[in-house]
């Protein structure tokens, strides 16, 4: 049963059924119109709304829809009132960290910088979010005029001319990273550039502090990161920062421990984990799961062959039949039948294969596991992976031997000073190689650091301060820091300890020994590693030009006696023959000509070979 609805009385909105599809729609805006001018002319504007003829980039709908002709019309901000709006935000803002309560201050504060303007704290807030968000100011930028809105927050100045000369910064750092900040309640849950950097900042200086009254020895470890663009993306935000940091450092220690700072704030932003200096960092040995399962399904089918070859063997046990019985359950197969020896023979049979296959699996699925391992080790710490292929079972194993006696054993064999029988002819050469003019002096360039590092592999053994290399080049606002640092070694010939100290690994050759005779030293020497480079690539560009001659020049022939002296490979005449005769292939020993390489003589060494000796 149907029931007609009839409305009684006019339609909504002023609508009397006139025709058409637009009458209605026509009808309420009207009505609207009508309403709103009523409105206007009887109750006064909102005390917290712009004044006629001015409207903010950050308006509401209502003037952002605003006719151009005859209506409210949007007001143009210049590149000096964006500036003077962050002034005013960073003054506002100050050393706080909430800044709930900034907006009346910082539109008071912006009010004194551009006195002929009319703007509404929110009208200002919403143009200080715009200008984070789009980006009009670089990071220098506002790295720039947050120091000139608060002075105090850094004591050296003289970063506000460096920064800008920094490398060019991601072009949405609050994009990349993703990190808790504390923001205004009335930024619509928006997070703002300027607050990331903010953040970044803090965790920055909090972790140079640290570093700085943390030993070596009980730094963290840092882990290796990916290199991904949000990792890229932070460690370029925090050049900038570096900057300050970096001016005031007074020699390489201090630069070191910067450094790595830096690096353990990028860890903590990203959210790598960071492990403590000294912890274990042997893995647990407990089984996994689907290998216990599997080694239960093993045992309970030998359990199940023993039972099986009992009963074969005349034992009827109630104990021994029941199980018999339950082996062959629902298959139809009765103890009484005349052919249950085969049955049973059978049965045992595909036991046995089925012991077989779990077996292999388990052995697929651990060298499957061990190889995933050893990839993942290999990437996160190299020296660990090679220390467990070369010795698994010693490593851990029994007390360590004394380190004094340790130390006077490796001593005897290591400090004792030998007398070599030299020949008159040692002091025929060293008259001959007086009136040689010593090298010149070497002068180190940021170029030249930046070419060392960029080379150099990004995560390997990094030394007793634990900074890779990755850091090195990541932060390259510190490599004209770390040359003038460098240079000012070379002049005095003098380095800190930390740069000319190995790390010496006693690998024990038994197990349980406490004898440092039973142990093999492995010394981690950075100097010579980069001679050995050095070496193979002078030997490289040499062997290269003198296969296409059919004589070796002079010039190159001198040019790599005096890379290998230089290097501390040879110091003789007859040592740079007796490396020609045993390393250089014949195809490139027989073009040169013996009388002419004696000819040059071995240069004296300089500054430079006493410092990397």
């Amino acid at each position: 049963m149907d029931k007609k609805i009839v409305r009684k009385g006019p339609l909504p909105g002023g609508r009397r059924g006139a025709s058409g599809a637009g009458a209605g729609r026509g009808s309420m805006r009207a009505a609207s119109r009508a309403r709103g001018a009523a409105r206007s002319s009887t109750s006064p504007p909102h005390p917290s709304s712009p004044p006629e003829g001015l409207v903010s980039a950050g308006s509401s709908r209502t003037q952002q829809a605003a006719p151009a002709a005859g209506g409210a019309r949007r007001m143009r901000w210049s590149q000096e009132m964006n500036a003077n709006a962050l002034r005013a935000y960073f003054r506002a803002k100050g050393e706080e960290t909430g800044c709930l309560a900034y907006r009346a201050r910082m539109h008071r504060l912006f009010a004194e910088l551009e006195p002929s303007l009319i703007v509404t704290e929110q009208n200002l807030a919403d143009r200080v979010r715009y200008i984070l968000r789009s980006n009009i100011f670089d990071v220098a930028e506002l790295e720039r005029l947050r120091r000139e809105a608060v002075p105090s927050s850094d004591e050296n100045a003289t970063a506000e001319d460096a920064a800008p000369q920094m490398v060019e910064q991601p072009a949405n750092v609050d994009a990349a990273v993703n990190t808790p900040v504390v923001v205004d309640s009335n930024d619509d849950g928006t997070v703002a550039q300027e607050l990331e950097l903010e953040h970044m900042r803090s965790i920055l200086e909090e972790a140079i502090v640290e570093t700085r009254s943390t030993p070596l020895e009980n730094r963290p470890r840092l882990p290796r990161i990916a290199l991904s663009k949000r990792n890229r993306a932070v460690v370029r935000a925090l050049n900038p920062m570096l900057v300050t940091y970096l001016e005031a450092s007074r020699d390489l220690c201090e630069t070191d421990s910067i450094l790595f700072g830096a690096a353990l704030a990028v860890c903590r932003i990203i959210g790598a984990k960071v492990s403590t200096a000294g912890r274990a960092t042997g893995h647990s040995s407990a089984i996994p799961a689907w290998r216990r399962r599997i080694e239960e399904r093993i045992a309970k089918a030998r359990a199940l062959i023993g039972r099986l070859i009992c009963f074969r063997s005349g034992n009827n046990r109630p104990r021994i039949v029941r199980t018999v019985r339950m082996a062959f359950a629902g298959t139809n197969v009765s103890l009484s039948q005349p052919d249950i020896t085969q049955k049973l023979t059978e049965r045992i049979d595909d036991l046995k294969q089925r012991i077989a296959a779990w077996g292999k699996r388990i052995r697929r699925y651990t060298e499957r596991s061990t190889r995933f391992n050893q990839n993942r080790l290999f990437q996160s710490d190299q020296k660990r992976l090679y220390e467990s292929l070369e010795r698994p079972m010693v490593s851990g194993t029994g007390p360590a031997p004394n380190q004094a006696d340790t130390v006077a054993f490796w001593r005897g064999l290591w400090s004792e000073p030998v007398n070599h029988s030299e020949g008159p002819w040692t002091e025929v050469v060293a008259s001959q190689c007086a009136g040689i003019t010593p090298m010149d002096p070497v002068i180190i360039t940021p170029d030249d650091v930046a070419e060392a590092v960029r080379r150099a592999p990004n995560w390997k053994s990094p030394g007793l301060d634990g900074l890779h290399h990755y850091w090195l080049k990541g932060f390259m606002v510190c490599h004209s820091v770390l040359a003038r640092q460098f240079q000012e070694a070379l002049n005095q010939k003098s380095l800190p300890s930390l740069f000319t100290t190995g790390i010496t690994h006693l690998v024990p050759k038994d197990q349980g020994t406490t004898d440092p005779s039973k142990y093999r030293p492995i010394t981690y020497d950075y100097k010579a590693r980069v001679r050995a480079e050095k070496l193979v690539e002078t030997i490289y560009d040499f062997t290269k030009d003198i296969r296409r001659l059919k004589v070796a020049p002079t010039d190159a022939v001198d040019a790599l006696k005096h890379e290998m002296a230089r290097l501390k490979i040879v110091k003789t005449h007859f040592e740079f023959d007796e490396f020609f005769l045993k390393f250089m292939p014949k195809e490139i020993r027989i073009k040169v000509v013996p009388d002419v390489a004696n000819q040059i003589p071995v240069p004296k060494h300089g500054i430079y070979s006493d410092i990397i000796r």
